[in-house]
């Protein structure tokens, strides 16, 4: 049984910075995991993914709006996929979920896709 769990979630003023964790465990097989998010009113969007394979060793892809802003790492020693968030904006205001499945992240994939999710943490920008 798969399990992730988000934490890092805070309520941060603009400019300031944010790092959010996901902790894995029960997997199998998971090479993609990846960053979404939900705003109040809006549907679940893609913010970033990290593939861990032999030839596209922790491969990372972003969003066009986090876009050097944010990163994300992978340890895993510790199971744990990691968000480093600078540079909040309040766009940035949303439920963070992380979510994991097999095969290679891709820009923009889909919530659908993710065969395993969490159950997110709030981020409140102001």
């Amino acid at each position: 049984h798969v399990q992730l769990v988000e934490s890092g979630g805070d309520s941060v003023q603009t400019g300031g910075s944010l790092r959010l964790s996901c902790a894995a465990s029960g997997y199998t097989y998971i090479t993609c995991m990846g960053w979404f998010r939900q705003a109040p009113g809006k549907e679940v969007e893609w913010v970033a993914g990290i593939t861990s394979l032999p030839s596209l060793f922790r491969a990372a892809s972003y969003a066009d709006s986090v876009q050097g802003r944010f990163t994300i790492s992978q340890d895993n020693a510790k199971n744990t996929v990691y968000l480093q968030m600078d540079s909040l904006d309040t766009r940035d205001t949303a439920i963070y979920y992380c979510a994991a499945r097999a095969g290679i992240c891709i820009r923009d994939d889909h919530w659908s896709r993710m065969k395993y999710k969490g159950q997110g943490t709030q981020v409140t920008v102001s």
